[in-house]
């Protein structure tokens, strides 16, 4: 019997190539030929599962966000239903923050994809804020929480921001080797007192 194909493993295994071209050398590194050469597979079945490179970006980003979402989702399971706010957002920061190897080359994914939206070039400011976006929202939810006596939503918002843009900008400071992983750790949780000096 033929042995089956599973195209959504198939697709997987490609984005996975990309990200690992792109990592190494950005998005114009990512070709249908170098993506091809680091998955061993042929540039024609490339083709056949992204009928052009915009759409192999897109699916490479999207692959990056789904990936963050199940170690957010792994994060918060093990904190369990019950926890506290603070707790919350620290450990949904700190898979965002490249503290091992896995996270390290999503993060350069991440910045490639940034960088290409600066430019025009592939990626649109709405497709990239997307996420950034939602972790907002989501903060601003813990936030309340914590609040629950706060009136001033916009406050609120402006803490959620406050604290997407810090964990983005200590993320690219590991990258660039201009503070360690350990460092990194210290400064969201200095950054978690300060915006939790209430508790």
């Amino acid at each position: 019997m033929p042995r089956l194909v599973d195209h959504e493993q198939r697709r997987r295994e490609i984005t996975t190539a990309a990200r690992a071209v792109i990592a190494a050398g950005g998005l114009d590194a990512a070709t249908f030929q170098s993506v091809a050469a680091q998955a061993g597979i042929s540039v024609r079945l490339i083709q056949y599962y992204f009928g052009t490179k915009r759409d192999l970006m897109l699916a490479t980003h999207r692959a990056v966000v789904e990936d963050w979402g199940r170690v957010f989702a792994e994060a918060l399971g093990a904190l369990g239903p019950d926890a506290a706010p603070r707790e919350v957002i620290r450990a949904v920061s700190l898979g965002l923050i490249p503290l091992d190897d896995v996270r390290h080359q999503d993060n350069l994914v991440f910045a490639a994809f940034h960088a290409a939206n600066l430019t025009g070039n592939t990626v649109t400011s709405e497709e990239m804020m997307g996420p950034p976006r939602y972790l907002i929202t989501s903060f601003t939810e813990q936030l309340r929480r914590d609040r629950p006596g706060e009136t001033d939503t916009r406050a609120l918002e402006l803490d959620a921001e406050l604290i997407v843009l810090a964990v983005t900008g200590i993320s690219q400071a590991v990258l660039a080797g201009g503070t360690t992983r350990e460092t990194a750790v210290e400064l969201l949780d200095h950054l978690l007192d300060r915006v939790f000096a209430g508790e």
